[in-house]
């Protein structure tokens, strides 16, 4: 079975739980600190993956590194631990988001461009996005990415729309390219 299979199922049923404890935004800022954790230490999962070390230390280890977080989470940790899957974390927590955003009726947009945007231009976006994905609200990310040269590119699911100068350049080229041939 593939890991984003696994990891979907395992997203499912840790939503599921926290839906039935009305506790699903307190479980995504936890999940988010464990995927930045695992995201940025790489020793972490050296650690919990390695054979010679005992699974006993390991769930010493998870208890000592989130042992405030909430207990589903830590049991979903020591579950993934024990089942050799732990290097799937990262791809659970953006599923169990999805499933969130998904149920509320938000779209996730990642907004990538040359400088921070201002609070009113991320309102303004906000406001475009939600009438043209007819969500109730847009979760917007910012990005600063200086290689676009100019204007912004958007993500949003599997679909960007690229405004920026460089993606500009780039159709230029190809249909300068693809007509000389």
């Amino acid at each position: 079975m593939s890991e984003a299979v696994v990891a979907k199922r395992y997203a499912d049923a840790l939503f599921q739980l926290a839906n039935e404890k009305n506790n699903v935004v307190k479980l995504i800022s936890e999940l988010e600190v464990v995927k930045e954790v695992f995201l940025n230490d790489k020793k972490m999962i050296d650690v919990l993956k390695h054979p010679r070390i005992s699974n006993h230390d390991k769930m010493n280890i998870i208890n000592g590194a989130f042992g405030q977080f909430d207990k589903d989470v830590i049991n979903t940790l020591k579950i993934l631990v024990e089942r050799h899957r732990i290097n799937i974390i990262t791809s659970i927590v953006d599923h169990f988001v999805h499933l969130y955003n998904e149920a509320n009726g938000v779209a996730a947009a990642t907004v990538y461009s040359v400088r921070a945007l201002s609070d009113e231009e991320k309102a303004n976006l906000e406001s475009s996005f939600k009438k043209q994905f007819n969500k109730q609200s847009v979760s917007i990310k910012n990005v600063v990415d200086p290689t676009l040269i100019g204007g912004m590119r958007i993500r949003v699911g599997n679909t960007i729309y690229d405004g920026s100068i460089s993606g500009k350049l780039n159709r230029i080229k190809h249909n300068i390219v693809s007509a000389s041939i």
